[in-house]
């Protein structure tokens, strides 16, 4: 023991944790020789033939514990200091390597990584770092073992199998790669999206590998279709020729794109250096004023890249990485010359009408003026107009898309859409249907929805097309009169002063359209009446005077859920504030047989508004005492007791049978008897509760 205490204390590391690991495995032996004392049930004495030896006296072996305890709580103590301390320097070399990452000094930032797991060697976020960094010198290996570690310390290091999966992939180790991004996915379900962008990525680059294997093959075999693609890419780089010789020549060239090989020859001979190599065409093709010549270029360039992009997605990819045609796209959009604007709609129609190449555009393209752009087009009366509606439409699928539509709608797209709404009897009227509902769709942004429904010329606008359905009676205005309904819909969704102000006006417009031959008007006007009615009290007195409530009832009566939702909560809304709309729908529903049949339908919100529409009309006096003989009572109790998931139609039912029963006393004894004040006192508990 005494050994062993000086061992403990001996200024030699290899030696202390000797030290450390024999007094360990005494104290085990310890500890067991007593579980064993502790066991023995029967009396053995042993004599002992061995000379004796001498013992520690019992306070002797109690010093030397309580001094091998100190000594271990000491190393305890230390080693946690001495860790902490480790802490600190690694966090700050990791800060330093972090810093020079950002700055592109990826060979500081392996040092910084280096020096810190030198002094805390289970730090995961070091090997993580380490490994990105390495990725980045395309050191694929040293990034794979980097995240083995990190894997160790933690083996549900998300981040460890995502550059894990990135480096197996740059050594084309497709399966493993595909393993790595399989983890993600088992780890955290939440991931299902960087799922499947990493494995759409695996596949794409195992095609283009297999692709380009099979071009050389072609090429090598010595096959005419190939050899011409290279030679005509040859004679397009021989400098300062005429203009035209180069538009030729992208002419022929576009005529051997005949397929997936012909497109990964393009590529694979630097087909796409046209531009950057090749000053006159370059010039050609970003000319401000074009002149016949540059734009007979242009219209060939674009030609071929529809030819070179067809389906094939690393091609899509490239030219969106060449900055010349980045910035000339918009440009070409909004040139003003037919052709080229045609072709450019055409060949961003590549992307926009698949996911991946959607997310090309967003993340490659500044599409912050793209929505303003492709809405002039709905001055155009040709294919160009709906073509542009066709990108629209796909891109507002992408939410990066609508938040770039912020930063310049309220000074850009939206002024230019009231222009349009304005001249609505002007321009290509199919496009302008189009165009209302993607920007209705758009609306689902709160930013956007807000800065559309605080324009008062905006308003103004709709107004106009809705009054302007006298004037023109074509199908395709009355699909924009169907749009914009849809518009101001989701627009009052919103509240401001400026709807309270257009209130009384917007539902005046409503009422004069619930007299339509078209079905869909009509149940979006009776939609914005929902809408726009608990704005003002004014509007509700206008509809009320001009027979609103009896007008709800026969579109309640011809049924139609959507249509039906909308009447009676334009219903709830009148009979709520007005003493009137109570006293007409008495008058227009005799005996309550459209509330009745409201009150079972499966529709809870339905049914909510016709709880609360009945319990406010039997104010009116005479009109509980006519549900004398109906099953009323019946039908409110169970609503009132029912486990519906909106407690409003509890709350409302349970409201309309207080109320019944005030009216008309009589109705308690029924009341009585289906038990009902119980199950009334305990489901308003449940509501109150909630």
């Amino acid at each position: 023991l005494a050994n062993l205490v000086q061992g403990l204390n001996s200024p030699d590391p290899t030696v202390k944790e000797k030290s450390i690991a024999e007094a360990e495995k005494r104290i085990r032996e310890q500890e067991t020789s007593k579980e064993e004392e502790s066991k023995t049930t029967v009396n053995r004495t042993v004599i002992n033939t061995r000379a004796s030896v001498r013992g520690f006296f019992p306070f002797e072996v109690k010093a030397v514990c309580n001094g091998f305890l100190a000594i271990l709580e000491k190393d305890a103590k230390e080693r946690a200091k001495r860790r902490k301390r480790n802490e600190h320097l690694a966090n700050a070399l990791k800060e330093k390597g972090n810093d020079a990452f950002r700055k592109g000094d990826y060979i500081v930032a392996i040092q910084r990584y280096t020096e810190g797991l030198e002094k805390l060697k289970d730090k995961r976020e070091l090997y993580t770092n380490r490994a990105q960094a390495y990725l980045k010198m395309h050191e694929y290996e040293k990034a794979i073992g980097d995240c083995e570690w990190a894997l160790k310390c933690d083996g549900t290091c998300i981040k460890a199998y995502f550059l894990m999966g990135k480096a197996q992939l740059a050594l084309k180790h497709y399966s493993e790669s595909r393993q790595c991004y399989e983890k993600i996915l088992q780890i955290d379900p939440q991931k299902e999206r960087l799922f499947k962008d990493c494995m759409t990525e695996v596949n794409l680059e195992e095609k283009r590998m297999k692709d380009e294997e099979r071009a050389m093959k072609e090429a090598q075999s010595g096959r005419l279709a190939a050899l011409s693609i290279e030679e005509l890419l040859q004679k397009l780089a021989r400098p300062d020729q005429n203009i035209l010789y180069y538009t030729g020549g992208i002419r022929l060239l576009t005529g051997t794109m005949k397929d997936c090989t012909g497109q990964t020859l393009f590529r694979t001979n630097n087909g796409f250096s046209i531009l950057k190599d090749n000053e006159i065409v370059r010039r050609g093709f970003c000319a401000e004023r074009k002149n016949t010549a540059e734009v007979d270029l242009c219209v060939s360039l674009l030609f071929l890249w529809q030819a070179v992009c067809t389906g094939n997605e690393e091609n899509q990819r490239l030219l969106l990485t060449c900055p010349d045609v980045n910035a000339q796209l918009p440009k070409l959009l909004s040139s003003g010359v037919s052709g080229i604007q045609k072709e450019t709609l055409a060949l961003i129609s590549l992307y926009s009408d698949n996911e991946n190449g959607r997310r090309l555009l967003v993340r490659q393209q500044d599409l912050t003026k793209w929505l303003q752009i492709l809405m002039t087009f709905v001055n155009n009366t040709d294919a160009r107009a709906s073509s542009a509606m066709n990108i629209l439409s796909d891109l507002t699928e992408e939410e990066r898309f609508k938040t770039q539509c912020r930063v310049m709608f309220s000074t850009g797209a939206l002024p230019l859409f009231t222009q349009l709404l304005t001249s609505a009897k002007l321009v290509n009227q199919a496009a302008l249907a189009r165009c209302i509902g993607i920007v209705g769709n758009l609306c689902a942004d709160l930013v956007i929805r807000t800065q559309m429904a605080d324009c008062r010329e905006c308003w103004q606008a709709c107004l106009k097309l809705v009054d302007e359905r006298f004037d023109v009676s074509t199908p395709e205005y009355r699909e924009c009169l169907f749009a914009v309904l849809g518009l101001m819909m989701n627009l009052l969704l919103e509240s401001n002063v400026i709807i309270q102000y257009f209130a009384v006006d917007i539902s005046g417009k409503c009422m004069s359209l619930l007299g339509d031959k078209d079905g869909r008007i009509v149940t979006r006007a009776i939609g914005v009446l929902s809408r726009i009615l608990p704005a003002s009290l004014s509007a509700v007195e206008e509809v009320v005077k001009g027979g609103v409530v009896k007008k709800m009832i026969r579109f309640l009566k011809a049924g139609g859920q959507v249509t039906s939702s909308y009447a009676i909560k334009t219903l709830s809304v009148c009979t709520r504030s007005n003493s009137q709309a109570r006293e007409d729908l008495v008058k227009s529903d005799k005996g309550f047989s459209v509330l009745l049949k409201l009150l079972d339908s499966e529709n809870e919100m339905i049914v909510g508004n016709a709880a609360f529409c009945l319990g406010q009309c039997l104010v009116v006096p005479g009109a509980a005492t006519s549900l004398l003989d109906s099953n009323v009572v019946m039908i409110l109790l169970k609503h009132a007791g029912g486990d519906a998931t909106r407690t409003s139609v509890q709350e409302n039912a349970a409201i309309a049978l207080g109320k019944l029963c005030v009216a008309e006393p009589r109705h308690i004894f029924q009341l009585r008897e289906l038990n009902g004040l119980a199950i009334l006192n305990s489901s308003m508990k449940y509501v109150h509760s909630t």
